[in-house]
């Protein structure tokens, strides 16, 4: 069982991973004359979002529905969040990517193609939904009913199994 220590611990460095990637995505194009220092952040950003996507799994196995085998439970509550992070990653992943092929060589000039100012509004935009699911479901995973046995539990399991 998540005790409210460990429970506070965990939240607090995924709300601290969450905002360095606000930080990120807020105010790393001020930094493109510095194309080093630019994928730097980049690079910590995506492991950032990736280590926030393996805490969420690692806090889903440590419940007590997920130990009760009822995986798809956990799966259908939370199935929102999981696509989005996979989805904000891979975004975020690409349009790193391109920015810094575009501007490795001249950091100086402002390019932003069409494609990349797509890719840049899609990307922001999964952000706002990634931030606001991820947060919630962290929160939610704080409900003590995830981590014993209740009526709620046992009415889900024989649903699941008649």
């Amino acid at each position: 069982m998540l005790q409210t220590s460990n429970y506070s611990l965990v939240l607090s460095l995924q709300f601290l991973l969450l905002f360095y990637d606000l930080f990120v995505n807020s105010f790393s194009e001020l930094l493109r004359v510095a194309p080093v220092v630019q994928l730097v952040l980049f690079i910590i950003q995506d492991i950032a979002t990736l280590f926030n996507v393996i805490i969420l799994f690692l806090m889903f196995f440590n419940t007590f529905v997920f130990q009760a085998g009822l995986v798809s439970l956990l799966f259908r509550k939370f199935k929102g969040t999981i696509v989005l992070a996979a989805t904000y990653l891979a975004l975020s992943i690409s349009f790193h990517v391109w920015v810094m092929n575009l501007r490795w060589k001249n950091s100086n000039r402002f390019i932003w193609t069409d494609g990349l100012q797509a890719l840049f509004v899609f990307q922001r935009l999964a952000a706002v939904l990634y931030y606001y699911f991820y947060k919630r479901t962290a929160v939610r995973l704080g409900d003590p009913r995830f981590y014993q046995d209740s009526l709620w539990l046992r009415k889900e399991f024989t649903q699941v199994r008649g």
